[in-house]
């Protein structure tokens, strides 16, 4: 999915890309954390970047 140019990068929801679903999370400013509209995950940057790391081991190889 492209990123369009609106400020703040989007991130992938880490529990629909689990499912091998590529959805943008949309991020929240007053709250400070980002929320996907398809599965109602909501999390602060760390949390998402933590968790789309533990779902990468899946496609490690991918690139060999």
């Amino acid at each position: 999915m492209a990123q369009s140019g609106k400020g703040k990068l989007n991130y992938r929801c880490p529990s629909c890309f689990m499912r091998d679903l590529d959805i943008d999370m949309f991020y929240d400013k007053d709250k400070k954390e980002f929320h996907c509209i398809r599965c109602q995950y909501v999390g602060t940057e760390e949390d998402v970047l933590e968790k789309n790391e533990l779902v990468r081991f899946r496609y490690k190889d991918a690139m060999t």
